[in-house]
């Protein structure tokens, strides 16, 4: 026989894993798409087109910089639309440049 406490905890952490969904990462379609107007993305001067950025602008002068090939985008490559590690729970056009561009490795 379960002790009535012992039977509201393990009751507890069954409906908690229901709501779970082990070892599923965000998707970028899961995520909204980022927007130009946001705080965070005005600071970091976030454009979703990336050939709309004067040369002069960045700090890391190369001419193909777009969040497409940048380190801190993540996803797959093909997808219009990416997660990125600066503007967490949004998604970047791949299109797309900010000031934190950094070259993949």
């Amino acid at each position: 026989m379960i002790a009535r406490r012992k039977f509201i905890q393990l009751s507890a952490v069954a409906a908690a894993s229901c709501l779970v969904q082990a070892g599923r990462e965000a998707q970028a379609q899961d995520l909204p798409q980022l927007s130009t107007d946001d705080p965070m993305a005005n600071a970091m001067k976030y454009t979703h087109d990336s050939s709309t950025v004067a040369a002069a602008a960045r700090a890391n002068p190369a001419p193909d910089q777009s969040c497409a090939n940048c380190a801190l985008v993540q996803g797959n490559d093909g997808d219009a639309w990416r997660p990125c590690q600066i503007f967490p729970g949004k998604a970047v056009a791949a299109a797309g440049w900010c000031s934190v561009w950094a070259p993949k490795a």
